[in-house]
């Protein structure tokens, strides 16, 4: 009798243990999607400060010229 109770003891551990881990992968999985998600705004994001640089840099380009035709370069 002891050895039933301590089996099912065990069994319904293992059940639980089993529902747990389901638990945290499904937990790790939708990390898993948002740290995605981030890295793709992140890619995104860094994209956006490329062009913005490339502006800018062109802006001061003609910046440059226009001081230089007009002679005011210091």
């Amino acid at each position: 009798m002891t050895e039933n109770v301590t089996n099912e003891l065990m069994y319904e551990t293992l059940k639980q243990m089993q529902t747990k881990l389901a638990e945290i992968l499904s937990e790790i999985h939708d990390l898993k999607a948002d740290n995605r998600a981030l890295r793709t705004h992140m890619a995104g994001f860094m994209q956006s400060e490329v062009a913005n640089s490339s502006t800018v840099a062109g802006l001061q380009l003609r910046i440059e010229r226009i001081e230089r035709r007009l002679e005011i370069v210091g």
